[in-house]
């Protein structure tokens, strides 16, 4: 080495480089123009030779070893900077050409790091991790890295030999990213970030970016290209974003993708995500779920949690495939018009050493306090959501999945433990906030935060909280100090439940309170009710095995609970294996049980919930108003001692209206009263305690007419079965009252009529008929008119007592006959048939009372001599002849009425058998009348 080369190293930098400690190499590595030309320098550890190599001349120059770990330098003449490569031989005698990755400026420029320092960099997953890209025709990838506090960071992967001496980083700035381009790599390589803490501590992580991970137990991240994938979801994204999901019908299918189904070959552990695509999506369609909640696919250790510990939060698991093959799941999902939700945590993360756990030597993403910065009970650590970085971590991956894999929901889980700064921690064990309190202000201000900028930049994807506590409008907006979620689960609701359904049905009148507390909260949030995962670990049982009872009892409670739970309001969530009843508690090891099928209770189970999803779905009232109390209605919550709660369920159309009926003992009540909204016809649409759903039969085939009988606080009432352990739901559809048509009146014209209406109509038939009443008793009279002969008092009074008596049953008949007329014509025709019988009834008995009243009026009458009798055969007569003359008519007289009038001219004929003489002077219809009356 000359004078001139050795005086241009700067061999303090040299020195950095060869013990791996500089954090700007490009400052000393590649090519640099000084005044004597331009000097080259790379570090190769392991290589013997090395020759610069001028792409475009062809010209060749042996550099120089300036120390003896592998670093080379050459001077050559010069002021612009050529293109060059590398001709590097190995010292086992591999040769290899490289374009020096020190030769290119940053691509991550100045306002990508303001924005992501300020926490305000949304997609920040576009510039960190592993990228491939091309600079100046040269194609690589580009490595990006987030370690303020590292002394040093390289990439190492099998390109380099994991040696983190080969491909230092590029710290930029004071933003603590640190960035290299390595040209030639190609997407599937295997890396991680070598951190070098101090001399004395050098730690491998894997990519916080990365877009895969190895399978486990290995944990290095993998380049991959995720834009590459052709979606052919646009038609149900766009019908997502128009969609207001408060008043769409919501049945979520929790699903754990390694459990739902396992492969049949020994050497296969998990399903590849296409073909859970189309299992799932089969049994989704056949069983009437809207959408699929997934437990957590991001990347995880540990297969026992399920998820819930994420390493890689930008990777799609391996476990079932590559990212392309979980965008082919989402896509297929979007074909079959399923949603797809996703579990997400953001609440904690594990203390693997690969992981972000103490990632650059210090607590880069948690607390360094553990009073902030762990969680006691499980073992995990907190994110600090108070540092910028860490928040636009957090938030940018939950956009990622929304805009990368086209998600449709994020389920975001235990969010009570970022909302308490005390949550599973004793005194002691926590810091307060900076008022003394408990509440942890940096996760409230990040899920506000959170919120507004998900809604804002993907419309129609869903945010939905898992939240336990009483935390006040979690759903309500952040301008009202809302959290900003969507929706929140309903675990105070699914606490309650299970614990009353767990108890003796004899003892269930003692915890009525448990059952119908819901409702008083109801409305404070935008809940989903759910039957979670949570429920069927642990010890706690499947959801078949908390009921209790015989074997038969045991699946009439679930069906009456998963009843309950779709008629009740809120969004539904069911986990798997649970709408099959399978007994065992789930495990993740094991396959759901499908072979309970072959077994008739649980296939008839199986197909209740299939049923029951369709009754949800195809009435708007279960589902249309869930968020507003104008949706909702008791008729009866009270009667603990049945353990029986009546309720409506309805939209903005009163004949949409449900009525539910749940009863939560064994025992079957037969014509039990329930009160009703409103006059009307209600007909059973659904009974758990069918046959085909493996229950006893108890169900209500026939429609039902409302009466007007009090119950419940209701003028109107129906008499119905009540089935053991079941729910019946009934449609309502009111009676709607009609006019009759002017010109027929007899036709059943459906025009609405009011009272007053009505009551006119019956007035003038009224005053018509008497009229015609007074013209016949004239004519009958005329007809029967005998020789004038001298009569006596008695006589006369008898007569006169009788012609009134005939006048007004007559006149009272034919009243009846058109009032019924009338409002025959008025009624519907099917509301009139139910009618039509009772009246008539009605009618005749009180007619019937009416005339024996009046038969003893005249059996009191004064009795008269046998002379007098001797007109009876006259009267006869006069009875046949008014009887000609009234059926001579036989329009103006119902088929009522002429048995009223038969049974008038017996009585007639009996008072006229003691007349002895007719009325010689025959006085004025108007005044006769007048005098009988009196």
């Amino acid at each position: 080495m000359n004078d001139t080369l050795y005086n241009l190293c700067d061999w303090a930098e040299i020195e950095a480089i060869v013990y791996s400690e500089h954090d700007n190499p490009h400052s000393i590595l590649g090519a640099h123009v000084r005044e004597e030309g331009i000097i080259f320098n790379t570090f190769i550890p392991t290589a013997v030779s090395v020759t610069l190599h001028m792409t475009k001349t062809g010209e060749d120059y042996a550099m120089e070893l300036a120390d003896e770990a592998g670093f080379f330098t050459c001077l050559v003449k010069g002021k612009k900077i050529p293109e060059y490569t590398y001709l590097v031989t190995y010292d086992n005698g591999d040769k290899q050409e490289i374009v020096d990755p020190y030769r290119f400026d940053p691509v991550i420029d100045g306002m990508d790091l303001k924005l992501f320092t300020s926490g305000a960099h949304y997609d920040i997953y576009n510039k960190m991790g592993a990228h491939p890209i091309e600079i100046d025709g040269v194609s690589g990838i580009l490595f990006a890295v987030w370690a303020p506090n590292a002394m040093r960071v390289s990439v190492v992967g099998d390109f380099n030999l994991w040696d983190g001496r080969r491909h230092p980083m590029r710290r930029l700035g004071d933003s603590g990213v640190f960035e290299l381009f390595i040209p030639g790599l190609q997407c599937g390589e295997l890396y991680k970030y070598e951190i070098k803490v101090n001399s004395q501590c050098v730690m491998l992580k894997a990519d916080p970016y990365g877009y895969a991970s190895e399978l486990r137990p290995a944990t290095a991240s993998i380049v991959y290209d995720i834009n590459s994938y052709k979606w052919n979801d646009q038609d149900f994204i766009a019908k997502r974003e128009k969609h207001d999901y408060k008043e769409d019908p919501m049945l979520i299918y929790e699903v754990h993708l390694a459990s739902f189904k396992k492969p049949d070959e020994e050497d296969r552990n998990f399903y590849n995500y296409r073909e859970l695509a189309v299992m799932i999506a089969d049994y989704v369609l056949e069983m009437g779920y809207t959408h699929v909640e997934l437990m957590p696919i991001m990347e995880h250790p540990f297969d026992a949690s399920w998820g819930y510990q994420v390493t890689g939060y930008y990777a799609a698991t391996s476990r079932y495939g590559t990212p392309e093959d979980f965008m082919y799941f989402v896509d297929y999902m979007h074909k079959h018009n399923i949603g797809v939700i996703l579990d997400w945590v953001p609440a904690h993360f594990p203390r693997d050493a690969f992981g972000l756990a103490n990632f650059d030597g210090t607590c880069l993403y948690e607390h360094v306090d553990p009073r902030q910065g762990s969680h006691p009970h499980w073992g995990t650590l907190i994110y600090n959501y108070g540092r910028p970085e860490v928040a636009n971590f957090l938030i940018a991956n939950a956009l990622f999945w929304a805009e990368k894999y086209h998600i449709d929901g994020i389920r975001i889980d235990a969010v009570a433990s970022m909302l308490y700064l005390d949550y599973g921690k004793q005194d002691g064990e926590w810091v307060a906030n900076i008022y003394g309190g408990h509440e942890n202000l940096e996760a409230v201000e990040f899920l506000r935060n959170l919120s507004k900028v998900f809604k804002k930049k993907q419309k129609g994807v869903l945010l939905i909280a898992e939240e336990s506590t009483a935390w006040e409008k979690v759903t309500g907006e952040v301008s009202d100090g809302g959290l900003g979620f969507d929706l929140k689960w309903n675990m105070g609701w699914m606490n309650d439940f299970t614990n009353y359904m767990k108890c003796d049905p004899l003892f269930r009148k003692g915890h009525h309170g448990e059952l119908t507390f819901s409702m008083i909260y109801a409305y404070s949030e935008n809940f989903v009710l759910v039957l979670s995962h949570d429920e069927v670990v642990h010890g706690k049982g499947s959801m078949i095995n908390k009921m209790p009872g015989s074997y038969d009892q045991k699946f009439a409670n679930l069906r009456a609970a998963y009843g309950y739970m779709m008629a009740h309001p809120g969004k539904k969530l069911l986990f798997m294996g649970q709408d099959i009843a399978q007994f065992d508690e789930w495990n993740e090891n094991e396959s759901i049980q499908w072979n309970l099928l072959e077994y008739d209770a649980h296939r008839e189970m199986k197909d209740y919930v299939k049923a029951l999803n369709r009754l949800y779905r195809d009435y708007p009232a279960f589902y249309q108003m869930d968020f507003s109390s104008d949706g909702f209605e008791w008729i009866n919550s009270m009667d603990a001692d049945k353990s029986i709660i009546t309720f409506l369920r309805k939209t903005s159309k009163e004949e949409e209206t449900l009525l539910v009926v749940c009863n939560f003992t064994p025992v079957v009540y037969e014509d039990f009263k329930v009160g009703v909204p409103f006059k009307g016809k209600y007909k059973e649409t659904f009974n758990s305690d069918k046959e085909v759903f493996g229950g006893k039969g108890y169900v209500n085939p026939r429609l039902k007419y409302s009466k007007e009988d009090e119950c419940d606080g209701r003028e109107n009432s129906i008499k119905i079965t009540v089935p053991p352990l079941g729910i019946s739901v009934f449609t309502c559809t009111p009676v709607v009252e009609v006019k009759a048509d002017k010109k027929t009146e007899k036709t059943s014209t459906s025009t609405k009529t009011t009272k007053a209406e009505k009551a006119s109509a019956n007035a003038k038939t009224k005053k018509k008929e008497k009229a015609s009443a007074s013209s016949k008793t004239k004519k009958a009279e005329k007809a029967t008119k005998v020789e004038k002969v001298s009569e006596s008092p008695k006589a006369a009074k008898a007569e006169k007592v009788s012609d009134s008596l005939k006048a007004e049953k007559v006149e009272k008949a034919a009243e009846s006959s058109n009032a019924m007329k009338v409002e025959k014509a008025s009624e519907s025709p099917k509301a009139v048939k139910a009618e039509k019988a009772t009246e008539s009834s009605n009618a005749v008995k009180a007619e019937k009372a009416s005339e024996s009243s009046k038969a003893t009026k005249v059996e009191n009458a004064p009795e008269f001599s046998k002379t007098e009798m001797t007109e009876k055969k006259s009267a006869d007569k006069k009875a046949q002849a008014s009887e000609k003359i009234k059926t001579s008519n036989p329009k103006q007289v119902t088929k009522e009425t002429k048995a009223v009038e038969s049974e008038v001219q017996a009585e007639i004929a009996v008072a006229k058998s003691v007349e002895a003489t007719k009325e010689t002077v025959k006085q004025p219809e108007k005044k006769k009348r007048g005098k009988a009356r009196k």
